[in-house]
């Protein structure tokens, strides 16, 4: 692993950082000031072998010869993915606030907690390798985005289709990326040196599009001062794509199913048949056969581009593709409106996967885009989500029926609840750090599963089943519809109490190890216990 870099004129934190990363196994390299640091990434550069690049960078703000703030900047210029921690005393938070907005990772205060600095930099070490492993990717990024298997048979039907000129038609819901599978199966055919003309059939007020798919000629009607070429003909030896082409009006549907039985049409107002080399392809969120029965589209025509129909899947059906089209759509961003692309911790990445998407791909994309502007950090937490995904019930992908004895088995009911519901910001309760899930966690009620409200109350077997979440939202429910003020405080109060009494007893009473576990300052966990009148054993 490539070491960490430590940058302060003092020698005494040097030090103690330099221990305290040995023992956890990470190498480093210590700078005194900041000119150091930019020779020593000059020679990196110039390809000296004898030298390894950084891993994280940790600079003191204030040092003679320079301040951690503009080497921050010129790091930010030489190696953009490098995490860099700012410390800094408590007295320089405005510095702080500017580091954030250079693009520091984070920002240590000093005097700062040993543990806690250490695990700070190692969660910046993890950040850094995955960047690493997401820049790898992006080199090669294709032009369409998919691991799941739903996406995978996309992918292998447009393979299928790379030497024909079949008529597809795609169908699924609104923003799931139709246009990018039309784009990619001209890419890959035949006609992919051709051009390819898309046209939103539903966009396009019906007296318009008719002469925006044929053509005119001059005085065909009102305002048409000269001849004017349709899509069909600016498509020409490449591929037109019709998109919502179930709101096609019923009489448009006549001239497009002759072009695509006889291969060539009329512009309006024309008498001269106009030859048509082009492949078309098609796609609709609509259900095309209920439209076919209630009399809404033309029989023939479905059948006509029903030739090959490619389903594609909703993003809620392939939720393990939201973190690479997460990363994608930040860095599309941050490209797009000039600035450093930012990252997103696990916590988040873990909710978005617990997010419908009713909007689908294109959703996510216009999120993203709202935190590349809106997340305060540089690094977007749970609580930089906008409001639609925090309030949202979680969402739970529909389980595959187990078998038994030959019969389908259904799964057990699944209670789904709104993540804002157990409190805003989830990773913040009353200043007490709570752990944040790095994975989707769905919420099922088994028949054998049991809880209880309290360690001290007997279980009652007969009692619904519900995890701790739905439990804190019922309480908080009863709470405020009998009129209890200060809810928040009142439940934070009991959150942390049990959080805390739990960690010390899992630790035999030791405090800084309590606090070190729980992630938060031994300081932090002393206070805490005055406050809330624990009755904690002295640390062994």
């Amino acid at each position: 692993m490539k070491p960490i870099w430590l940058v302060d004129d003092d020698p005494s934190i040097r030090f103690v950082l330099e221990k305290a990363l040995a023992r956890e196994n990470l190498p480093t390299r210590s700078f005194t000031h900041p000119r150091e640091v930019l020779d020593a990434l000059a020679d990196i550069t110039a390809g000296d072998p004898a030298r390894q690049g950084p891993q994280v960078l940790v600079s003191d703000i204030r040092m003679p010869g320079g301040s951690g703030l503009q080497l921050l900047e010129k790091v930010r210029e030489l190696q953009p993915g490098l995490p860099v921690i700012i410390m800094t005393a408590y007295s320089d938070l405005d510095s702080a606030v500017s580091a954030f907005q250079r693009g520091a990772f984070e920002y240590l205060p000093k005097p700062f907690d040993l543990p806690k600095a250490v695990e700070l930099i190692r969660r910046a070490v993890e950040e850094s390798q995955r960047e690493e492993v997401t820049e790898e990717r992006q080199a090669e990024t294709p032009e369409m985005l998919g691991q799941a298997p739903a996406m995978q048979d996309v992918f292998r039907a447009i393979g299928r289709l790379s030497q024909s000129q079949v008529t597809v038609l795609i169908t699924g819901e609104s923003g799931s990326g139709k246009e990018l599978v039309a784009r990619a199966l001209h890419k890959h055919s035949p006609c992919a040196e051709g051009p390819f003309v898309a046209i939103n059939t539903a966009a396009i007020p019906k007296d318009l599009l008719e002469s925006e798919l044929f053509g005119h000629e001059r005085g065909a009607f009102t305002g048409a001062q000269t001849q004017r070429r349709g899509r069909f003909e600016q498509a020409e030896g490449g591929t037109l794509f019709l998109d919502e082409i179930g709101d096609m009006p019923f009489d448009l549907q006549t001239r497009l199913l002759r072009v695509l039985s006889d291969g060539q049409f009329y512009r309006v107002g024309g008498h001269a048949a106009v030859k048509a080399h082009v492949r078309v392809i098609a796609a609709t969120h609509q259900d095309l056969e209920r439209r076919v029965k209630e009399g809404g589209f033309r029989e023939d025509l479905f059948h006509r581009l029903n030739v090959i129909r490619l389903r594609l899947p909703a993003l809620r059906e392939r939720h393990e593709d939201v973190p690479m089209l997460t990363r994608h759509f930040l860095q599309q961003s941050a490209r797009q409106l000039g600035v450093e692309p930012k990252r997103i911790a696990d916590s988040a990445l873990a909710r978005l996967e617990q997010f419908a998407f009713p909007g689908n791909v294109r959703q996510l994309e216009n999120i993203c885009h709202w935190l590349t502007v809106m997340a305060p950090a540089q690094v977007i937490s749970l609580q930089d989500l906008p409001p639609e995904v925090l309030e949202a019930p979680v969402f739970q992908a529909p389980a595959r029926a187990a078998v038994a004895d030959g019969h389908a088995v259904a799964p057990p009911p699944v209670i789904a609840m709104p993540v804002a519901a157990i409190a805003h910001p989830p990773e913040m309760v009353g200043g007490l750090h709570a752990v944040a899930p790095s994975a989707p966690q769905f919420v099922a009620a088994a028949p054998a599963a049991a809880w209880a409200a309290d360690t001290a109350a007997p279980a009652v077997s007969a009692s619904p089943v519900l995890s701790w979440e739905q439990a804190l939202e019922a309480e908080a429910q009863k709470l405020l519809s009998g009129g209890q003020p200060e809810v928040w405080d009142a439940l934070t109060r009991r959150f942390e109490s049990r959080l805390i009494r739990t960690a010390l007893v899992a630790t035999h009473g030791r405090r800084m190890e309590a606090a070190q576990r729980l992630g938060i300052g031994r300081n932090t966990i002393t206070r805490k216990i005055q406050e809330l009148g624990l009755d904690a054993p002295d640390e062994g």
